[in-house]
């Protein structure tokens, strides 16, 4: 089989669906087609680790437009589609079958990191990446009572929240000396490894998983200090792997320009597995894992593709929200590269903000039960605001009233 798209979208993510809206918006009116791995029409991730694990969602709920929707706006979706190698306009899928594209927008985003380690074969042992692997892990769920968590980042701990309210005895094993050690400052972190363990979760720092026991099915993660953490199923949240390959680069990620092409011919990459030079990271290469940046990047692949150069670039900033218990933590700027931080409020009350300050210069806020905060701090990101640390320690003064 061999077919001819005008722009062809590989991944029906959020970045995937967010071209193809923004595309048509923008008065494409060339055939699109997007090409999915899953069997779903493009649906909301964030929620796996959150209320869909904890069964309070349903799956049509996490569509991100009803099947409808595409219809009318002339967008085709082919699932259960993996494409294996993309070369001169031609995007070939395991099964043999041929694309031909005008344009290809790779928003193909990536696989759940795996471990590579003795027993990582066993059963029992689960990712939390697409909605099949939530179901999986909710049947399982069905039996277990003792939950290993290895991974104590965003995915973790969220799962790790759930669980243990749902009545689960929970232990997250995490490599680093402290939790969310990648993405905020030991204050947040301290904060957080204090509400988990309040609520009966058993977390352990500085813990390298050596292998995983069991006869079949996983009993026991073997830790690297020779501690047996028993548990009846564990959950593996370790990161990302970026889903490059098929494009023949080199790398871990797809490096794109400020409208997000690549090095490729008439192939863009956005979402999850481009890498970018972005302006709240100091002009830094990143790659963001988001809601925002895979929107953002489509719409910036999506006017270029319709308006060429004249169309604005990526240059939007960045934000990100986490969800645990009842704290709602929101992240605007990035914190990478940060010299100094503020402590905004009063960690004890449960609703505080961490400032990120660069050279003097606010490049980030961590906002944990604290929205006002969150949406007037922006600002200061944007503009690198620049104001004296006492007067963003003191929480009773609106950061929109604070100059710099």
């Amino acid at each position: 089989m061999s077919a001819l798209f005008d722009i062809l979208i590989i991944g029906t993510g959020q970045a995937g669906a967010q071209a193809a809206i923004s595309l048509r918006q923008e008065g494409f009116a060339g055939s699109i087609t997007m090409v999915g791995e899953e069997s779903d029409l493009p649906y909301e991730r964030p929620p796996l680790s959150k209320d869909y694990l904890a069964g309070e969602r349903t799956a049509d709920r996490l569509l991100l437009r009803p099947p409808a929707f595409w219809a009318e706006r002339d967008v085709e979706i082919l699932c259960e589609t993996r494409i294996s190698h993309v070369d001169r306009g031609v995007a070939t899928a395991e099964d043999g079958r041929l694309f031909h594209y005008g344009k290809l927008i790779w928003a193909a985003g990536g696989h759940a990191r795996r471990l590579y380690c003795p027993g990582a074969e066993l059963g029992g042992l689960h990712t939390i990446r697409t909605r099949q692997d939530d179901d999986n892990l909710r049947a399982d769920l069905l039996t277990a009572t003792r939950i290993a968590i290895i991974g104590g980042g965003y995915v973790g701990l969220e799962a790790a929240a759930v669980l243990s309210r749902a009545g689960k005895s929970v232990t997250v094993i995490e490599a680093q000396p402290r939790l969310l050690a990648r993405v905020t400052a030991p204050p947040v972190s301290d904060f957080y490894l204090q509400q988990h363990q309040a609520q009966g979760v058993d977390v352990l720092l500085n813990a390298q998983v050596a292998a995983l026991e069991g006869e079949g099915r996983v009993s026991a993660v073997l830790l690297a200090d020779g501690r047996r953490i028993p548990c009846d199923i564990a959950v593996v949240g370790i990161g990302l792997e970026a889903s490059v390959a098929p494009l023949g680069l080199q790398g871990t990620a797809v490096e794109v320009d400020s409208h997000c092409r690549t090095s490729l011919p008439d192939v863009y990459a956005i979402g999850d597995c481009a890498n970018h030079a972005n302006r709240y990271a100091g002009g830094a290469r990143v790659r963001l894992e988001s809601v925002q940046n895979a929107v953002d990047m489509a719409k910036a692949a999506a006017a270029h593709i319709v308006h060429g150069d004249s169309a604005k670039p990526y240059d939007a900033c960045p934000w990100f929200w986490s969800d645990q218990y009842d704290l709602k933590l929101q992240t605007v700027g990035l914190s990478l590269g940060h010299d100094a931080t503020v402590v905004r409020g009063d960690p004890a009350s449960r609703s505080w903000s961490l400032v990120y300050l660069r050279a003097g210069a606010v490049i980030a806020l961590d906002c944990i039960n604290a929205a006002r905060d969150y949406v007037q701090g922006k600002a200061l990101v944007e503009r690198s605001a620049r104001i004296a640390p006492e007067l963003l320690a003191d929480a009773a003064t609106p950061i929109k009233s604070l100059e710099g």
